[in-house]
């Protein structure tokens, strides 16, 4: 199981789990479709209060990131389309802060960029391996 929380941390524990499960999906390791454990299975698992996975679950639906059927389940919603000028603006809010953290950081830009596009290389093989893997267990 690759979800944890660290009730030590400042961060509430909801956010702890809403942004593990955003960057899984980011990542492939959560793919279109894939099911979500149930509230009552993840808290059990993560032995936290099911409101608080049922809070998370919450902001993941309202962002866009899961889809809840009700009877059925939560899962990971599918990528939504059409949208650019809010990505647009999202994106350079989030590379924006980037380079600012980097700047603090002392990284020069020849530095971030390097990183960056390993970064973005490895994210794409993972999301292509997330595919794969989705598409060979649709198959079966």
């Amino acid at each position: 199981m690759w979800y944890y929380v660290d009730p030590q941390s400042g961060v509430p524990i909801y956010v702890q789990l809403k942004e593990q499960i955003k960057k899984a999906v980011a990542t492939g390791l959560l793919t279109e479709g894939e099911q979500m454990p149930s509230v009552r299975e993840l808290a059990l698992q993560l032995t936290i209060n099911p409101n608080t996975v049922s809070k998370a679950y919450q902001e993941l639906e309202r962002e866009g990131i899961i889809q809840t059927a009700r009877g059925l389940g939560s899962f990971v919603a599918k990528r939504q389309k059409g949208k650019e000028q809010e990505q647009k603006i999202a994106l350079d809010k989030a590379l924006e802060k980037l380079m600012i953290e980097a700047y603090q950081l002392s990284v020069d830009a020849d530095t971030l960029h390097n990183e960056f596009i390993d970064k973005l290389a490895a994210w794409k093989d993972r999301l292509v391996k997330g595919a794969q893997n989705n598409d060979s267990g649709n198959r079966t």
